[in-house]
């Protein structure tokens, strides 16, 4: 990670922004551990396996449970990986252990490898899973019946391309642009950088200045970028993230040197800031993928296997290997799309399980 000298003003920015973050963290975690009391024995635990709280997309994922727990009256967990894999498949294994195995989890793993030993640990124990994003190629929830229930994910080339493009037409088809990149084994990072590439060679007259990997991180992404500011300086036209919280420390660098809204960025993800950005005029495109959904509705379709509402054995691989439903957000449609997805909390029929599937994923 490069880094670079500050003055007094951005100094102050920097702590600001990190203290809200902060700041957001503890109330999301002080809302997601109120404890619910009264619950027959024989109603499973669900659970959510997620990085970080502070992280506003996975804060929003955390929602979506709590929504679908109070829906059908169960207890609901939230465990934090905190970007530890270790401590992440720890949690999740001191939870079967806790709840006998009587519960579903619908988990986000830290990294790709992750999985096998999360999938393989919930079968021991007899509780159901549904994992997202993050799996190996040969991991499939077929060869693990009826236990592993579902695997969902985004097309990330298609969506790494779209808002590759957006910021290409932004700064006018031409010039330098430099690009932050998410943990290099995740398979969205992967996917979502292909999809930036494959924009790149189709516009020849864009440069690519540099890419960083930022971990996700916003704090991470602020640093990258201010050192970029110095050593590249008017060249950078334009910024890419691969998500939203990227975009978003992308974002306090850049009004640190009053350059938010001259220098557009696009991330991933659809949270609330970075609507609110392309609001603005200082994100030219966003991605959602409706982590409120993602949160609820990878423990309804755990929940409804688990509680013998259908059998995954009998479900084509379209509905245990899918692609969810994304949408780009431009300054065309973010008004609407902030209307209905952030000024009130959405409205999901968890019993939809398969509404929003576009399609199986494509093997490599």
């Amino acid at each position: 990670m490069n880094s670079s000298n500050h003055g007094p003003g951005q100094s102050i920015r920097r702590r600001t922004f990190i203290r809200q973050t902060a700041a957001f963290a503890a109330g999301s975690a002080a809302l997601t551990m109120l404890p619910r009391r009264g619950l027959a024995a024989s109603t499973p635990t669900v659970v959510n396996s997620i990085r970080s709280l502070s992280n506003p997309y996975h804060a929003t994922w955390n929602q979506g449970g709590q929504a679908f727990a109070k829906s059908v009256g169960a207890e609901y967990v939230t465990l934090v990986t905190e970007g530890d894999s270790e401590k992440g498949i720890a949690d999740i294994r001191a939870m079967l252990e806790k709840t006998g195995g009587n519960m579903v989890l619908n988990v986000d793993p830290n990294d790709s490898p992750d999985a096998r030993p999360i999938v393989e640990s919930v079968v021991k124990a007899g509780a159901y899973v549904v994992t997202q994003w993050n799996k190996p190629a040969d991991l499939h929830p077929w060869d693990f019946n009826p236990n592993y229930v579902a695997h969902i994910s985004f097309d990330g080339v298609r969506y790494g391309h779209d808002t590759a493009d957006a910021l290409v037409k932004a700064i006018g088809g031409k010039g330098g642009i430099v690009a932050l990149g998410g943990i290099l084994s995740n398979t969205p990072a992967i996917e979502r950088k292909a999809g930036l590439q494959q924009v790149l060679d189709a516009n020849p007259e864009v440069k690519l200045l540099d890419f960083q990997v930022a971990n996700w991180k916003p704090t991470e992404a602020h640093d990258i970028v201010s050192a970029w500011l110095t050593r590249f300086g008017d060249q950078i036209k334009g910024i890419w993230a691969a998500n939203d919280d990227m975009g978003s420390g992308a974002l306090e660098a850049l009004r640190a040197e009053n350059l938010a809204g001259k220098i557009p960025i696009t991330g991933i993800d659809g949270i609330k800031i970075a609507v609110e950005a392309v609001k603005a005029g200082e994100f030219a495109a966003t991605v959602s993928w409706d982590p409120y959904w993602q949160g609820g509705m990878g423990l309804s379709i755990a929940y409804a296997a688990k509680t013998g509402k259908f059998d995954p054995t009998k479900e084509p691989k379209s509905h245990r290997e899918f692609y969810g439903t994304g949408a780009l957000i431009t300054k065309e449609n973010a008004d609407e799309f902030y209307k209905t997805h952030m000024a009130t909390e959405p409205t999901v029929d968890w019993n939809d399980l398969w509404g929003r599937v576009t399609g199986q994923i494509r093997q490599a």
